[in-house]
């Protein structure tokens, strides 16, 4: 897969809050399935789990089967690659923006 594909489907999964709050639970500690439908009580299983489909798709989650049950760990790497490839670039120029601004003030 190419990297701008991954980098799609990163931004998909993390265009829906509801994806976002997945993630946030899994932000400390593994979950099973069962856990995260008692965390979100107000949509139905197979809501969670097209939710978790999308986020496993995108490699932000990682599943692994332990018998019956099946453990979601977060998978922050595309997180970072979206960071490192746009925010960080983006935040040092306004950075850079509002230094010169500040000090044209200070003149």
């Amino acid at each position: 897969m190419s990297s701008q594909s991954q980098d799609d489907n990163v931004f998909k999964a993390l265009a829906h809050p509801r994806r976002r709050e997945m993630l946030d639970q899994l932000k400390d500690t593994p979950k099973t399935t069962g856990m995260l439908c008692e965390a979100f009580p107000d949509i139905d299983r197979c809501t969670v789990m097209l939710h978790l489909k999308v986020l496993e798709e995108a490699d932000l989650i990682v599943a692994q089967r332990d018998g019956r049950e099946r453990w979601n760990h977060l998978n922050a790497l595309p997180i970072k690659q979206i960071h490192d490839r746009w925010i960080s670039q983006y935040a040092g120029h306004a950075l850079s923006i509002i230094d010169r601004l500040k000090s044209d003030l200070e003149a």
